[in-house]
């Protein structure tokens, strides 16, 4: 009886400390894909543009809303994703296809934090800057905005997103200790003076980059956060990097900045990355390289 119970003893042990060891390695800490122009699932619906679900130290993020609201919603309801309990949603940039399920996110969560770049698609009131330091007290009224009189409440700014409240993101904000913004402006021709916030995630391992189209460049971005965050590397880079129409050349160029700059050591590409890039960083990182498409779960 005695030599029963030390064995049972020891089996409900062994149980408990596997348990713990199992609950240790999984933190809880993962992104869900949903929304991308690949996927895996049939049952899912791809279409071009970019949204991710970030659960990453006991705080939820929306991560880009994605092309098509209608299709967001479907993609949300069939993933089973609860949108009543996001904690913040950023938007990358002003684009469309990161944008336009904004309106079905606030349907269900009107009042959710909502954070994006400086930029004038998302101003809901013309600056004061305007209307003060460049006023001219000799013009004559007729040729003065609103008369030389300032308004005491600062005019309305036409906006694709009225009654909506963005909280600007300027250089980089922090959200947690862990959880931070990164506004990057772009100098690419065709793209330039967009503003586009990234996420950076502070892990173990090192910092987790978080993109949605990487219009100032990828290099440039990770450039700005390594500097904003006074660290030199960077462990993954997740999201788009747009390098779909850039040359064999300047392909070559960007992965080599990733590994012997920047030392990234894991990556999982998505959306305007490019068929042709994806191959190229599979070959490249190998294992470390992660399939990201729609509903991938991406364990951090």
């Amino acid at each position: 009886m005695h030599r029963t119970f030390l064995l049972l003893a020891s089996v409900v042990f062994f149980s408990v400390c596997l348990s713990g060891q199992n609950s240790t390695a999984d933190t809880g800490n993962r992104i869900t894909i949903l929304y991308d122009a690949f996927t895996s699932k049939p049952e899912l619906t791809a279409d071009w543009g970019y949204a991710a679900l970030v659960e990453f130290e006991g705080t939820r993020i929306l991560f880009d809303t994605g092309n098509n609201a209608a299709i967001f919603e479907a993609n949300i309801k069939r993933l089973r994703i609860d949108l009543t309990r996001l904690d913040l949603v950023v938007l990358s940039h002003r684009h469309g296809d990161h944008t336009s399920g904004l309106r079905y996110v606030l349907s269900v969560n009107p009042w959710v934090p909502i954070y994006a770049p400086a930029d004038e698609s998302f101003l809901d009131v013309t600056p004061a800057a305007f209307l003060t330091q460049s006023a001219d007290a000799s013009l004559p009224s007729k040729m003065r905005y609103f008369g030389g009189k300032v308004p005491s409440t600062p005019p309305s700014h036409g906006t694709a997103w009225p009654g909506v409240h963005f909280r600007t993101v300027v250089g980089m904000q922090e959200i947690t200790p862990k959880i931070r913004l990164v506004s990057t402006l772009s100098e690419t021709p065709g793209f330039r003076d967009l503003s586009e916030v990234s996420l950076v995630l502070d892990t173990a391992r090192g910092p987790i980059v978080v993109v949605g189209c990487s219009h100032p460049g990828i290099e440039n971005i990770l450039s700005n956060v390594t500097q904003q965050i006074h660290r030199s590397e960077v462990y993954e880079v997740i999201g788009g990097m747009h390098l779909l129409l850039s040359s064999p050349a300047r392909v070559e160029h960007i992965v080599s900045e990733l590994v012997d700059r920047y030392h990234v050591q894991r990556v999982a590409p998505g959306h305007c990355t490019g068929e042709l890039v994806f191959a190229v960083l599979e070959k490249r990182f190998g294992k470390e390289y992660v399939y990201a498409g729609v509903a991938e779960v991406l364990q951090l």
